[in-house]
This record gives C-alpha cells, sequence and structure tokens, in this order.
C-alpha cells in the first residue's frame, strides 16, 4: 500500500507513535489533513536543577527550561521523555511544548541551599534550551544573568544561533572561566538538515555562530551527533575542518542510537524522506549495535561495534589530529560562586 502520509516543513516526525506507558493506541484519521499547531502550556516544578547519575556523561547537573522540542530532530534521544506526560514521542514531543517559567527563581533557592558546592550545570541536558520560543520568554537568558551574578560556571548546548542574542552575558562568563558553550552539528549539508532538524539554525548559521562565539572569547565545542551511517558519516572531516577553521576548539561525537519510541520516529522519518536509502541505512545502524537500532547500556551507547563503527572512529581520531592537534578546551572553575547575588546591573 503506498503511503498517504503527510510531511510538513518544518516538522520532524510524520505521525504520533504510540505511547508505550498507555493502555490505549489510536488511529490517524485519514481525513485530517492539516499541520499540527504548536502549543505552549506553563508548568510548575518544584525543582529544576537535576542530578545525572549516568556514569559517562562527564557532568554532575543538567536543568532544563522546556520539555519537548520545536527543533523537531527526528533522530532526538529525548523524545521519549514526552511520554512521562501522557504525550506521544512523535509529533506531540515538537508540538506539545511545556514551559517552566519559574525556572530562575527555583536556580537560584538552589543556588541558595545551605552548604551548596557548586559544580558546572549543562543546560540542554535533554531538550534545547534555546528552541525558538526562547526568543518570546528569555527564560534561558534570565538563567544565565543568576549563573553571571553568582559566579556560578555553566556549560550549553544548542542548535540555535539564538545564543547570540546572550552574547552580552556570555562575554564577561567566559571572561571569569564561568562558560563554555557546545553547537550541535551533525550535518553542513542543508537540504538534509531541513528534513532532518526542520527548525534549528541553518549550517551556515551555526558555524556564524561559532565564529562569534569565538571572536569574543567564549569557548566553543562541537558536538557531531548524531553520526548516521550511510546519512551523515561521509561529512565527519569536513565538518571538522570547518568548525575548527570557524574557532571551536575541540569536539565530540556519538554514535546514533534509536532507543525505545525514537526508532519508530526515525523509520518513520528516513522510510518518507529517503526511501531509496533507507534500508541501507538502517542495516548499518544494526550492524553497529549488535543487530538492533537502539543501545542503552553506559559507554557502549556512544561506541558501537563493528566494521562500520571503527570506520567512523578512525575517521575521527583523523580529524583530531589534523584539525584540533594543538586545541585545548577551557576549564571551567567554581572557586569564585559567591552564594549570593552581587548587586550589579540587570541586563534582562
Amino acid at each position: 500500500m503506498e503511503d498517504q502520509s503527510k510531511t510538513y516543513k518544518g516538522q520532524g516526525a510524520i505521525r504520533n507513535v504510540d505511547n508505550r506507558f498507555s493502555r490505549y493506541s489510536f488511529e490517524e484519521d485519514e481525513d485530517f489533513d492539516e499541520p499540527v499547531k504548536t502549543s505552549f502550556t506553563e508548568i510548575f516544578p518544584k525543582t529544576i536543577v537535576n542530578t545525572i547519575s549516568s556514569p559517562d556523561l562527564g557532568f554532575e547537573y543538567s536543568l532544563n527550561p522546556y520539555q519537548g522540542c520545536e527543533h523537531g530532530c527526528s533522530y532526538c534521544f529525548a523524545r521519549p521523555t514526552h511520554e512521562y506526560w501522557g504525550y506521544s514521542a512523535g509529533i506531540d514531543f515538537e508540538r506539545q511544548i511545556m514551559v517552566k517559567k519559574s525556572a530562575p527563581e527555583l536556580l537560584e533557592k538552589f543556588f541558595q541551599k545551605k552548604g551548596y558546592k557548586p559544580k558546572t550545570i549543562m543546560f540542554s541536558g535533554n531538550t534545547d534550551c534555546y528552541q525558538p520560543i526562547e526568543r518570546k520568554l528569555q527564560i534561558t537568558r534570565k538563567l544565565l544573568q543568576i549563573c553571571l551574578d553568582y559566579r556560578h560556571p555553566v556549560s550549553i548546548i544548542t542548535k540555535n544561533a539564538l545564543i547570540l542574542r546572550d552574547l552580552d552575558l556570555l562575554e564577561p562568563m567566559a571572561a571569569q572561566h564561568l562558560v563554555s558553550v557546545t553547537i550541535s552539528i551533525p550535518t553542513l549539508n542543508e537540504d538534509l538538515r531541513r528534513v532532518m532538524e526542520p527548525r534549528t539554525s541553518s549550517a551556515a548559521n551555526k558555524l556564524k555562530a561559532i565564529r562569534i562565539l569565538s571572536q569574543a572569547g567564549v569557548p566553543v565545542n562541537v558536538m557531531v551527533a548524531p553520526v548516521i551511517p550511510a546519512l551523515t558519516s561521509d561529512e565527519s572531516l569536513n565538518i571538522l575542518k570547518s568548525v575548527s577553521e570557524a574557532g571551536a576548539r575541540s569536539f565530540g561525537y556519538s554514535l546514533v542510537r534509536l532507543n525505545d519510541t525514537v526508532e519508530p520516529v526515525f523509520v518513520d522519518w528516513i522510510e518518507k524522506h529517503f526511501p531509496d536509502r533507507a534500508s541501507k541505512v538502517l542495516n548499518q545502524i544494526r550492524s553497529m549495535r549488535n543487530g538492533k537500532l537502539g543501545e542503552k547500556r553506559f559507554f557502549e551507547r556512544y561506541k558501537g561495534d563493528g566494521n562500520i563503527a571503527e570506520l567512523i572512529h578512525n575517521t575521527f581520531d583523523l580529524g583530531r589530529k589534523k584539525y584540533f592537534a594543538h586545541k585545548k578546551p577551557m576549564i571551567l572553575s567554581a572557586e569564585n560562586f559567591t552564594g549570593s547575588r552581587s548587586q550589579q546591573l540587570r541586563l534582562f
């Protein structure tokens, strides 16, 4: 039977996949032929900083001002977290966005806890803190102002050049070794980016963000993730060359893994957009994941197995030697943490 599902500009998922925690499933109305409008719902968490127990992540705290992500990346590992809220990991994840407007107040309370020992907090450990709604709500900007006031270190990972809006905060933070920025770039192919991560910044604007941040003294790392065999893996060296020339100090990468309900979202997506190579891509992912599309084991989930995984690792080893041999990332510092908010001019 011919696939009648629709694709819409700015939408990554093809459909809503079943929520694995729900007792019920549903079928889409075949007569419904409209793009889903994004809605925003304020939620009221009791805390905003999450303690990270995973031993292979390299950071201890994360903070996410938004639940769900408008960027619509087809491969996003965070999609299944939306199911805990009763939503689907498919279209719902990118169109039903929950916002935490109280995040700045909660962060300040966290800093003021008796006996608190500051450690770097990762912004966007799950969903992007600079997704499009941030332009209006400015929650991330307010969080950064608090971190600057308290002299608290923070690392940021984003796919959006909107981060340049906050250069006036990032620059003085970098001067005090309080911030590092990671820009995620899985592809420089703009045609591919438009359908794979449709509401992120263009590849050109990501490179521009790296240049501007680096020139301002803000240390930039690049995350080439995910590396998808037979789709993006041939770009790896070109990406490393481009980001190094733009000023990035370091890079990381990870192999694609399609855990839980990320799998049907990605499979739908690649079969719809790249039917000629879908089987090849999926089979090569399985070759790296012991016959599966996903991997949850610590450390192994980023490593992969087999010849294709080894080829990808060797490519990045070569890129490190060729383009990053004499570069070093900035080490963030918490030694100037004040424990109380300084009385400087508020910029938001």
